[in-house]
């Protein structure tokens, strides 16, 4: 018979909301654990475009307790941000067992067990859900989309240029990710960039100050003015000028797909060899199916992080959990220390055996 591990508080997802809630729960003292499925830390990090950089400098750039290794104007790229992770759980030295995903979360008095694929079971009073928004990509229904013949992906799967060079490529999306590979991809292929709605840019900087500055100053990042993508396009002018010169173009989303074209608002027919999706993610809670955590729409239950209908469940990086900055490096630290209160509380009422500390 297996035997549970036990946990005050257990932490799913070793990406950057994760690695925020441990340092925080490792501050005061409590007995938790950060259950990953991966080999090292890092979440999807690991797995975007191989040209991606952030759109946000490295001051705005970190984890609490440890300053993003660069010069404050410098935009990360994806490898160095997978490294910063890396650094910051080995610096704490965070308590992470690795190649472990849960495929199961069920409820046990006050608190709960944690059904492991590779068949080790957890039990903790408080769990913290951290495995991210951006590990279940969705690609919206497109009418006749299920007959193409062509490289169809979502834009998590891409990773470099060369792969399309000298193609028709397609790529549906409007906000930064969506261009910034379409500006990529004009380099070797014939790119049209299909949107809903004409693509918004903003400048990177306004009076040489970085444009998360300003939301910063401003407070505005504590706000849900804008959606965790950024929309409008943040752009130091290439974007933009890469699309007036005809790099590559912009059209209205296409009415149809055929097996080796689409079928364009104006009626129009379009050879296409490849379609990539740059459309977002939505959140993977299938290990969370037998709790009442999403609503009809798919929408999670929960108001800044704690959950509407689960009393000890907690989400932390979640698009929108608080505010515009809730699914962004800079964002998770102040979210986790908002719902730290509500974990300790929740690790009173339960006496949580394992507890060591509520300083």
């Amino acid at each position: 018979m297996n035997t549970s591990r036990q946990h005050a508080v257990i932490i799913i997802g070793a990406g950057q909301a994760g690695l925020a809630m441990g340092w925080h729960l490792q501050r005061q003292g409590v007995d938790f654990l950060i259950i990953e499925a991966g080999e090292r830390p890092g979440g999807n990090w690991r797995h975007y475009y191989d040209s991606l950089r952030l759109f946000s400098p490295a001051a705005y750039s970190a984890l609490p307790g440890l300053p993003f290794p660069a010069s404050p104007g410098h935009y990360p790229r994806r490898d160095e941000v997978v490294e910063y992770l890396e650094q910051y759980a080995a610096h704490f030295q965070l308590p992470i067992r690795y190649n472990s995903r849960i495929d199961g979360v069920s409820r046990e008095g006050t608190g709960f067990q944690l059904h492991g694929a590779d068949g080790l079971d957890y039990r903790c009073e408080a769990l913290v859900v951290a495995s991210g928004a951006f590990s279940q990509p969705y690609i919206p229904d497109c009418a006749g989309l299920t007959n193409f013949t062509g490289t169809l992906l979502h834009s998590s799967a891409y990773r470099t240029p060369e792969a399309f060079a000298g193609q028709r490529v397609v790529v549906v999306g409007a906000a930064n990710s969506a261009v910034q590979i379409a500006h990529e991809l004009a380099a070797v292929a014939e790119v049209t960039l299909a949107t809903r709605e004409k693509v918004r840019f903003f400048p990177q900087r306004l009076l040489g100050i970085d444009f998360h500055a300003w939301l910063h100053w401003s407070g505005l990042e504590r706000t849900g003015w804008l959606s965790d993508q950024s929309t409008p396009v943040l752009d130091d002018g290439s974007y933009k000028r890469a699309l007036q010169a005809g790099r590559y173009r912009q059209r209205t989303l296409f009415q149809r797909v055929e097996p080796d074209a689409v079928i364009w608002a104006d009626g129009s027919r379009e050879p296409v060899d490849a379609l990539l999706f740059a459309t977002g993610f939505r959140p993977n809670l299938g290990f969370l199916a037998g709790l009442p955590v999403q609503g009809r729409q798919g929408q999670v239950l929960q108001r800044n992080g704690r959950a509407s209908q689960v009393q000890g469940l907690f989400f932390v990086g979640l698009p929108k959990q608080r505010n515009f900055a809730s699914a962004t490096l800079r964002g998770v630290g102040p979210d986790a220390a908002h719902l730290l209160p509500a974990v300790l509380t929740h690790l009173r009422q339960a006496h949580a055996p394992a507890l060591q500390s509520l300083a």
